[in-house]
């Protein structure tokens, strides 16, 4: 085996055999596969596609490129995972929630790609936070906390680790085989009882149609349960962002606003749909109700505290958190240019201001900028009148925020009431 016959063989339409697939998941995390192989791999599987079976085996063959986790522990082990969207800090909210309602959750998250936010930057907007911890320490704070997201450890689907970040940086993110493959490798690495899906659809999604959507909820799916893993996976949408913020302090803002204010709102609402999906699995009746308690008696919030300490960030984070994030020194409001109705957001063109703000990465080695972003910003159908904020910048400079402000106005438009879509589109199960 060598790259260059399987990259040649996607070239030519042709399907690699699963072995040449199990071979260049085993280069990706051994090194025998080049950066610029893995680029021309991902570019091939992204215009060739792989049929079913294949995506299965290199899923796997991806997961068993490492180190497959096992717990002993006295409740399910769960998780949920989102194909990625603008404003979307469930994992933040999520897994505090579930830990409160007796479930263990061994989140393994990513970074920011494209024009989405990543969970593990917006975490590392927390002085302190290690989302790199040890095995030893990850299962203590999960036994504790009940809760731990954390980036997939050296040991830890390899293959994966190394391919997220090259399809990042070379347009191969949409690639629906890529997606499973990439996804399903960590979380089935991460030796879960069940699994729910949040697949976005919509303008800040990578997935831009119910028909894509569909199709990759169903691949994520069956590939799951072909790996022994129950799943569903639930279609939401993101036509718009699905908090009122973009950027990662900002989310992590939100998120608290939700854990200790009781805040509402769709973040909320989404959090105990796939909550609820996740608990009725396991055969919990009543999940809904549960996770609403859970942030409304404080249980929730105190969960993702204990998380936090255990992972390196303030013992007092839950009380002192909106002194303790970082904040932009630039901040301004983005006028409407014209009364109406919010009637559409482009929600990736809005992900891409607050990436050239600097809070994600245009290019693999870029630092990010935890205070940067967008709050405030409209939702579907709202009333303005001329000159009122359709969102407000948080940039480290003045010309950067003018920039942005720009964007956002282009982003924006304001027209005519929009028909309104519901928040869970379908479930696929």
């Amino acid at each position: 085996m060598d790259a260059r016959t399987i990259i040649a063989a996607l070239r030519r339409g042709e399907v690699p055999s699963d072995e040449g697939l199990r071979w260049f998941a085993t280069g990706l995390a051994d090194g025998t596969v080049t950066s610029a192989q893995a680029g021309a791999f991902a570019m091939g599987v992204c215009l060739r596609g792989l049929p079913e079976e294949a995506r299965a085996v290199l899923t796997l063959a991806m997961r068993d490129s490492g180190h497959v986790l096992q717990w002993d522990l006295p409740g399910p082990v769960l998780d949920k995972h989102s194909t990625g969207g603008v404003g979307d800090c469930v994992s933040l909210v999520l897994a505090p929630m579930l830990a409160a309602c007796g479930v263990y959750v061994p989140m393994i998250s990513g970074r920011g790609l494209g024009h989405t936010g990543g969970t593990l930057d917006k975490l590392e907007a927390i002085p302190g936070y290690a989302t790199d911890p040890s095995e030893d320490r990850l299962r203590a704070v999960l036994r504790e906390a009940g809760c731990a997201i954390v980036s997939a450890s050296e040991g830890i689907a390899p293959a994966d680790k190394r391919l997220y970040a090259i399809r990042d940086v070379t347009a191969t993110v949409e690639s629906l085989d890529l997606i499973t493959a990439s996804i399903l490798s960590k979380k089935l690495a991460a030796g879960l009882e069940g699994l729910v899906l949040d697949v976005k659809v919509g303008s800040g999604a990578f997935m831009k149609t119910m028909e894509e959507a569909r199709a990759l909820a169903r691949a994520l799916v069956g590939t799951a349960k072909a790996a022994g893993c129950p799943t569903t996976a639930l279609i939401t949408d993101m036509d718009q962002p699905l908090a009122d913020a973009l950027g990662n302090a900002l989310e992590v803002r939100a998120s608290m606003e939700v854990l200790t204010e009781a805040a509402g709102g769709p973040l909320l609402e989404l959090s105990v749909a796939l909550g609820a999906e996740l608990l009725a699995g396991t055969g919990i009746d009543g999940g809904a109700a549960r996770l609403r308690e859970s942030v409304a008696s404080g249980a929730a919030a105190e969960r993702f505290g204990h998380m936090v300490h255990g992972l390196g960030g303030p013992v007092d984070f839950v009380a002192r958190w909106r002194e303790m994030l970082p904040q932009a020194p630039v901040v301004i409001d983005v006028p409407a240019p014209e009364a109406g109705h919010v009637a559409a957001i482009d929600g990736e063109a809005l992900g891409l201001t607050v990436v050239r703000l600097g809070g994600g990465r245009e290019v693999e080695s870029d630092p990010v900028d935890p205070s940067v972003g967008l709050s405030h910003v409209v939702r579907l159908g709202q009333r303005l009148e001329a000159g009122q904020p359709l969102a407000r910048v948080h940039a480290a400079s003045e010309d950067a925020a003018r920039a942005a402000a720009r964007a956002v106005q282009a982003a924006i438009r304001v027209g005519e009431v929009p028909d309104a879509g519901s928040l869970v589109r379908e479930r696929i199960a």
